[in-house]
């Protein structure tokens, strides 16, 4: 799948300790795949990390440039908040990214990238980044210990999608 990345706007190559990357083969076609990522008001269902807590009533994704809203909860924001997700990559069945920040705010810098490549017809080797490269403001850093989210958690995340597309 080389390339995908490049079609994110701020995507890194840099394999370091500024991102995690989780992978899986899911039996179901892409399609099946990018049906549940895209909609918002399933990523309470795939979240891993017990922070997302539902949709702020957004709309499915559809594009590069896209903002749907997350009710979250988490001792690192003192408790309840939202998140906007600004949309930096989409790709019909191959690619979905976003950059998250508080709501009403511009992003700080880390992202989820989502992409998915066909293994067959009914089989997607589905990849997940978490990618905090880009965080440069050293008052965030210094509030926030990256990573927030953790590998379990990334990969109990890709579970979560697994058995939300094949449902089991």
């Amino acid at each position: 799948m080389a390339g995908i990345g490049d079609m994110v706007e701020g995507m890194s190559d840099n394999q370091n300790d500024t991102q995690m990357t989780v992978e899986r083969t899911i039996q179901a076609p892409t399609s099946a795949v990018f049906d549940v990522l895209s909609n918002p008001q399933r990523h309470v269902q795939l979240d891993g990390s017990g922070f997302v807590q539902s949709d702020a009533g957004s709309n499915r994704i559809q594009q590069v440039g896209d903002v749907f809203t997350m009710n979250m909860s988490g001792p690192h924001m003192g408790g309840d908040y939202q998140t906007d997700n600004h949309v930096t990559g989409y790709s019909p069945n191959q690619l979905l990214a976003w950059q998250t920040a508080p709501a009403g705010q511009e992003p700080p810098g880390w992202q989820w990238v989502w992409e998915l490549e066909a293994d067959g017809s009914e089989a997607t080797t589905v990849r997940h980044t978490y990618d905090w490269t880009n965080v440069t403001d050293q008052d965030l850093l210094s509030k926030i210990s990256f990573p927030l989210v953790s590998q379990a958690q990334l990969e109990d995340t890709m579970t979560n999608l697994d058995q939300a597309v094949t449902g089991s």
